[in-house]
């Protein structure tokens, strides 16, 4: 039978089926009973794990404030326990409404593989290994936790403590796919476009998988925001949009998927010397280039509102009469009026993404929308000439 280690806690009952657990422990225990989950994917593609990396340097100066005479950590260690880990109310006790004091009893095994342990470091990683490396003989802190087998509540509640502090975005990002809770407005609003991004960077049939950069794809060459903010610009006023559903934030994920997929796969056949290479090579893979892109993907779904779904071909078409003006890795664009910058001057700034894509949606509405519709109108009266013609004279 496993040890176990009993301390005295209160329950918190904060809201119906939510209990908080808050406890003292020695800081110096923690890491026998819990476990980091550091982020990474499994080898199908799957999430595994929530947790950021250890910062060396943040963990030395705490390290060192901890060796000095009089040290005070006062916030409190977040856990999240499975339910090996049980509440047992004190006898004889006189509990309020919300709380109520009793013992907290934890498994404790010896030389537990991490993977096992019944808990896990929701926020205080850093705090926690700084005290584990001290040269001290112990260090109380205060903890609180919550316990539930469900991986995604353990994932929600990280997002909500860090997502006020220096926490990387693109691991905050990486996360939304797999949440449900009720997260601050800018989170919610792009968790959509986070679980369209995780499935462009992993389904086997994107052409760009493997291609943006995230907390768990270092070696991607297109920025996470870059793609965030070409998928937001075409869901709030795009051809994206026509698959939210109404009145919500959520939308079909599959057809939103197959517009993408036709569209870059086009733009990396015309574009193909340009495609997959680095941003300081390529422009079409930098910012400004991926983002002004995304604009004319809603130009051409636009123009071709009678499908549905644009295929790759009709993409591709529409797509070639801009490559001759398109200077992605070399030469200078000639934005009109005098007006030139080459190729690697373009920045991902606003200013430079609005030059770009006004540039190239006025170039496509010249070469192409405008022809075409010129091309329509004039068939159209060839026909009703030939109708004319033909018809049998009333008189």
């Amino acid at each position: 039978m496993p040890n176990e280690l009993r301390l005295p806690a209160v329950e918190v009952r904060q809201s119906p089926g939510r209990k908080l657990y808050s406890f003292a422990v020695d800081g110096k225990l923690v890491h026998r009973f819990a476990t980091i989950s550091r982020v990474s994917r499994t080898e199908d593609g799957g999430l595994h794990g929530y947790q950021r990396p250890e910062v060396l340097s943040h963990i030395e100066e705490i390290r060192n404030y901890l060796e000095s005479p009089s040290p005070m950590v006062p916030n409190a260690i977040v856990l999240a326990f499975d339910s090996r880990v049980r509440f047992e109310p004190a006898r004889g006790s006189s509990p309020s409404d919300y709380a109520h004091p009793g013992v907290i009893i934890i498994p404790m095994e010896e030389d537990l593989p991490d993977e096992r342990k019944p808990g896990f470091i929701v926020d205080g990683q850093q705090r926690l290994a700084a005290i584990r490396e001290a040269t001290v003989e112990r260090f109380p802190v205060c903890v609180t936790a919550f316990i539930t087998n469900d991986v995604s509540q353990q994932t929600e509640q990280f997002i909500l403590v860090n997502s006020t502090k220096p926490l990387p975005k693109g691991l905050i990002y990486e996360l939304l796919p797999r949440t449900t809770a009720q997260l601050p407005s800018l989170l919610t609003r792009r968790r959509l476009p986070a679980q369209l991004l995780e499935r462009l960077n992993l389904d086997i049939s994107s052409p760009l998988r493997g291609r943006i950069h995230t907390a768990t794809n270092p070696t991607g060459i297109i920025k996470d925001n870059s793609i965030l903010k070409m998928l937001e610009n075409s869901l709030s006023d795009g051809v994206l949009y026509k698959f939210r559903r109404p009145g919500s934030l959520e939308a079909d994920v599959e057809p939103i998927l197959e517009v993408l997929r036709n569209y870059w796969t086009a733009v990396s056949k015309v574009f193909s010397a340009a495609w997959g290479l680095p941003p300081k090579k390529s422009r079409l893979m930098h910012g400004a280039g991926i983002v002004s892109m995304g604009f004319i993907m809603d130009a051409i779904s636009d123009r071709l509102h009678d499908s549905h779904i644009p295929t790759v071909m009709q993409y591709e078409a529409d797509l070639l009469p801009l490559k001759e003006i398109c200077r992605w890795t070399a030469g200078y664009w000639d934005f009109g009026g005098g007006q030139q910058r080459k190729w690697n001057e373009l920045q991902n700034t606003s200013k430079d993404i609005e030059l770009l894509a006004n540039h190239l949606i006025a170039q496509y509405k010249s070469r192409v929308w405008n022809r075409t519709a010129a091309k329509t109108v004039k068939t159209g009266r060839a026909a009703l000439s030939r109708r004319a013609k033909s018809a049998p004279d009333a008189s």
